[in-house]
C-alpha cells in the first residue's frame, strides 16, 4: 500500500476509535443519568452544557480548521510550525478570559442562569480544557493515534466516575463537573505529547504572528458560529422559553442523532489534510459513496426501530422523543454527504470561503426561522427540527452550486 494511503487508513481507525467512544460513552451514560436525574433535571443540566458550547466554539475560533491545513501543509518546517502552536494556543488562552468575563455577566442578567450559577460556572471547566487540547496539531501532522488515545483514556474515567458520584437527582451538579474535568485532562496530557513527543515549542509569540493566525482563522470562526446556531441554539431556546423537560426530550433524541452525524467525522478529519496534501480526487470519490451508502442503511434501521431504541436507551418517561428521532434520521440522510463534500473536498482544495459561506447562509435562515417560530408562538419540538432539516438542506444545495461551477468533482 502506498505510504500517503496507508496514512490516511490509520488516520481513519484511530479517529473512528476516539469516534466510537465519544458517541458510545454518552449512549451508556445517558440512560443511567436519565433515569437517575429524571427528566427535568436531565434536560437542566444539557441546557448549561448547550450553553457552554458557544464558549467552546468562541475559543476554538475555527483554529481546529485553519491551524489543522497550515501545520498540513507547512510540517517539515519546525520552525514555523512552532510559531503556529504558540500563537493558536495563546490566542485560545485569552479567549478562555473573554468568555469567562461574558459568563459572569450572563449570570446577573440571565435569571434561568443566575438561579443555577453554580452549574453553568461547573460547567465553564470544559472551556479550559478544551481550549488546551491541541487536536488541530495532532491533525495537520496526521498524527491522530495521540488524538484517539487521549480522548479515549479521558472519556472512559468519565464513564466509571458518573456511576461512582451520580447516586440521585440531587448529584445532578457531579454529570458536568466530571464532564469538564475529563475535558481539562485531555488538555493538559495533550500539550503535554505535544511538547515531550511531537516537536512542539510554545513561548510567547509576536504580536504580528496572533495577528495573522487571528485574521486568517476568523472566516473558520464565522463558520463555526454558524454551525452553532443551526444546531446548539435548538436547545438553548427550547430551555429559554419553554421547560426542562422539553429540553429533555429533545436531548435524548438529538444525543442519538448527533451520534449518527459523527460517523462522518473520523472521515472528515482524516481526509481534509489527506486531500490538502495529495490532491487524490480518484481515492476520495470512491470512500464517498461507499460512506453514503452505508449512511443510508443506518438511517433507514434506525427510522423503524425509532420507538424501540427511545424506550431501550432512556426508558418509557422519553417515549415523545421518537417522534424527534425519526425526523433526524431523513435530515442525516443528506446532511451526511454534505459534510463529506465540505471541508473535505471544497476546503481542502482550497475553497474554504466557499465552505464558510454555506454554513453562513444555511446559519442566517435557521436563526430567522427560530424568529418567526419564536414571535408566532410557534417554538416547539416538531417545528424546530423541521427547521434543522430545511437548513441542512439549504447547505447541501449551495455546496454541490460550488461544485459545478468549480468542475471539483472530476478535477
Amino acid at each position: 500500500m502506498e505510504k500517503h494511503k496507508k496514512t490516511l487508513l490509520e488516520n481513519f481507525l484511530s479517529l473512528s476509535a476516539w469516534q466510537a467512544v465519544n458517541y458510545i460513552i454518552p449512549l451508556i451514560t445517558l440512560p443511567y443519568q436519565s433515569r437517575v436525574l429524571g427528566v427535568e433535571k436531565f434536560g437542566l443540566v444539557y441546557f448549561a452544557i448547550a450553553f457552554t458550547v458557544y464558549f467552546l466554539v468562541l475559543t476554538d475560533f475555527g483554529f481546529d480548521l485553519s491551524a489543522t491545513r497550515e501545520i498540513a501543509v507547512k510540517r517539515h518546517n519546525k520552525k514555523i510550525i512552532s510559531n503556529i502552536f504558540s500563537s493558536v494556543l495563546t490566542i485560545k488562552l485569552l479567549l478562555v478570559i473573554l468568555s469567562y468575563i461574558i459568563l459572569v455577566i450572563t449570570t446577573i442578567f440571565i435569571p434561568k442562569i443566575h438561579d443555577n450559577w453554580l452549574l453553568f460556572h461547573v460547567s465553564f471547566i470544559t472551556v479550559i480544557g478544551y481550549a488546551l487540547y491541541p487536536g488541530w496539531y495532532f491533525q495537520g501532522l496526521e498524527k491522530m493515534k495521540y488524538v484517539s488515545s487521549i480522548n479515549i483514556l479521558a472519556k472512559l474515567v468519565f464513564l466509571f466516575s458518573i456511576f461512582i458520584f451520580v447516586k440521585s437527582e440531587s448529584d445532578y451538579i457531579m454529570v458536568p463537573l466530571l464532564y469538564s474535568l475529563g475535558y481539562l485532562a485531555s488538555g493538559i496530557i495533550g500539550i503535554y505529547f505535544s511538547i515531550k513527543h511531537l516537536g512542539a515549542k510554545f513561548y510567547i509569540p509576536k504580536l504580528k504572528s496572533l495577528k495573522k493566525q487571528f485574521k486568517y482563522s476568523s472566516n473558520f470562526f464565522l463558520s463555526g458560529v454558524s454551525s452553532v446556531l443551526i444546531t446548539n441554539t435548538n436547545s438553548f431556546c427550547l430551555g429559554l422559553t419553554g421547560s426542562n423537560i422539553i429540553v429533555g426530550y429533545y436531548v435524548a433524541a438529538e444525543k442519538i442523532y448527533l451520534a449518527m452525524q459523527g460517523l462522518s467525522q473520523p472521515l472528515n478529519n482524516s481526509l481534509y489534510p489527506f486531500v490538502a496534501k495529495n490532491r487524490d480526487i480518484k481515492l476520495y470519490k470512491k470512500i464517498f459513496y461507499i460512506a453514503c451508502l452505508l449512511n443510508v442503511l443506518a438511517c433507514a434501521i434506525i427510522f423503524l426501530l425509532s420507538k424501540y431504541i427511545i424506550t431501550i436507551v432512556y426508558g418509557q418517561q422519553m417515549l415523545p422523543a421518537y417522534n424527534i428521532l425519526k425526523i433526524f434520521c431523513v435530515i442525516i440522510l443528506f446532511e451526511f454527504p454534505s459534510f463529506l463534500i465540505g471541508y473535505p473536498l471544497i476546503g481542502a482544495m482550497g475553497y474554504t470561503k466557499e465552505v464558510n459561506k454555506s454554513v453562513i447562509y444555511s446559519a442566517l435562515f435557521h436563526l430567522t426561522g427560530l424568529c418567526i417560530l419564536y414571535f408566532t408562538g410557534n417554538l416547539n419540538l416538531n417545528n424546530v427540527s423541521y427547521l434543522i432539516g430545511f437548513s441542512a438542506a439549504i447547505t447541501l444545495l449551495y455546496r454541490l452550486r460550488i461544485i459545478i461551477k468549480y468542475n471539483l468533482w472530476n478535477n
